[in-house]
């Protein structure tokens, strides 16, 4: 039984391909990870020592030297691993409260991104006392391991005098290619946004929360998009634009704090601090999404009506 695909179908998988990052052939059949995984699972397995039947303990070489073993130690017994690190720490002298031993993890169980990182990316984003300074900041920049794998830096596109500015998340292979967010298929679907609002992308201002394209196009980590945090934001305070847009809901949960989802959270006025001035603020949803969901283009276009009456001073 053969099957065939139409001209359509087949695109959209090429586009779905592109999309998750395969973007180039590696071989000419394709190479099974999985099975690959079990392989050496099994090839490890083989090699692992037999366990100890029950009743045996293992014994180490016998304590020649007549000393007593420390910790009381039974004679050539070996201290589990466990229990090893389990042992009792000398008490506080009498008056002295006991200090708590320095946790590895922080409270809750949350993730601290490196802090070394965050702290130089402050600082470099401060000392920009302007957009251009800002660039060369972010290009010198080896906090983020991103920009190993990127081609580019993808810092900005349009108007930096514009009154309107759009954050995305991160860029994609064609905006990696040119240098340019929003240059691909979703940069297209973005200019046809503006063109129906009477609004070219050379009057706009244009950026990304983290500049360099993630390996594969996979979404950035919560500790790339913490290091690159400090870059955009200085960005938004240099472009001081009258209303910002977050294209979809990461850059907006990111610059805006909100927990909420993107279909939520769109079409809702907030407010940003510039760092200047308190600006209005606004997500809607990313070109990327609607060219996956034609049908919420009907939401995307009352965001930008609103956008535009908010422009024109009546919003």
């Amino acid at each position: 039984m053969t099957f065939s695909l139409n001209p359509a179908d087949l695109e959209a998988l090429l586009d779905f391909y592109v999309a998750a990052g395969v973007d180039c052939a590696l071989a000419d059949e394709p190479v099974d990870r999985f099975a690959e995984t079990a392989r050496a699972a099994a090839a490890a397995k083989s090699r692992a020592p037999s366990p100890a039947t029950p009743g045996e303990r293992p014994f180490a070489a016998p304590n020649r030297s007549g000393t007593q073993p420390p910790d009381g130690q039974i004679p050539g017994r070996q201290i589990p691993a466990r229990q090893a690190q389990a042992a009792p720490q000398p008490r506080p002298a009498p008056g002295q409260a006991s200090k708590p031993a320095p946790s590895a993890t922080p409270p809750g169980g949350a993730t601290i991104p490196g802090d070394e990182a965050v702290m130089a990316a402050r600082e470099r984003a401060a000392q920009a006392a302007t957009l251009d300074a800002l660039r060369e900041n972010l290009a010198a920049f080896e906090g983020c391991n991103l920009r190993l794998t990127a081609k580019n830096l993808v810092f900005a596109d349009g108007n930096p005098q514009a009154r309107l500015m759009f954050v995305g998340e991160a860029p994609g292979r064609e905006e990696d290619a040119q240098g340019l967010p929003f240059v691909g298929r979703s940069g297209k679907l973005l200019d046809r946004m503006l063109a129906a609002i009477g609004l070219e992308r050379d009057e706009v201002y244009i950026a990304n929360v983290v500049p360099w394209r993630p390996p594969g196009n996979r979404t950035p980590t919560p500790q790339e998009a913490e290091i690159c945090k400090p870059f955009i934001r200085r960005q938004i305070e240099l472009v001081d634009p009258d209303v910002l847009v977050f294209l979809g809901g990461a850059s907006a949960k990111l610059l805006a704090g909100t927990s909420d989802g993107i279909l939520r959270l769109r079409g809702r006025w907030l407010d940003y601090d510039t760092g200047t001035r308190p600006i209005k603020a606004m997500a809607t949803l990313h070109p990327a999404y609607l060219l996956r969901t034609p049908i919420q283009k009907r939401l995307a276009w009352r965001d930008f009506l609103k956008i535009k009456a908010a422009l024109d001073g009546r919003g």
